[in-house]
């Protein structure tokens, strides 16, 4: 039960993460640290080796570094960075180049629909909608959790992780 419990974590996280940032343009440093936090419980019940869990580790970091660059470029915002590598800790290293890829291929085609969407008016009864008007608005920037929740997701029963949770 409780191995079901973990394995449905992390989707939910993901889902949260993609719902908060299409709707409020935030990830929080609490969906980051539950999802830090819930890959730590779950690398315990998958029963992941110490070489393993450290190699988990330095995925998370290298994401971290790479996506912290990409933020002071201001390609992306800090909640989207936090978010990468936490979601990275999930991936390990034969998964986290798919993750990355996938999150920068639907980031390219979520950046280009709201910059297309943008350019006409929005109907008067969406745009009453505040996080609708927000989004919208052209000096609002992209949700970009959306492009990294869907990426996860599309990577995330191969893991390792989830893998050994099934098991």
């Amino acid at each position: 039960m409780i191995n079901q419990v973990a394995l449905l974590f992390f989707p939910l996280c993901m889902a949260f993460a993609a719902i908060s940032d299409l709707t409020t343009m935030r990830i929080s440093n609490k969906l980051v640290l539950l999802v830090t936090g819930g890959f730590l419980v779950a690398a315990l019940l998958a029963n992941l080796s110490l070489q393993d869990f450290a190699i988990h580790l330095a995925t998370g970091f290298g994401v971290l570094l790479l996506a912290f660059g990409f933020f002071a470029m201001g390609w992306i915002g800090g909640g989207d960075a936090k978010l990468a590598a936490a979601t990275a800790l999930w991936m390990g290293v034969p998964w986290v180049l798919p993750y990355v890829v996938y999150g920068g291929l639907f980031g390219g085609v979520l950046t280009l629909a709201l910059l297309m969407l943008r350019r006409f008016p929005l109907p008067v009864q969406l745009a009453s909608i505040n996080w609708i008007g927000k989004l919208h608005h052209h000096q609002t920037g992209i949700p970009y959790g959306i492009a990294l929740a869907i990426a996860a997701m599309l990577v995330y029963a191969q893991t390792d992780i989830f893998v050994a949770l099934v098991g």
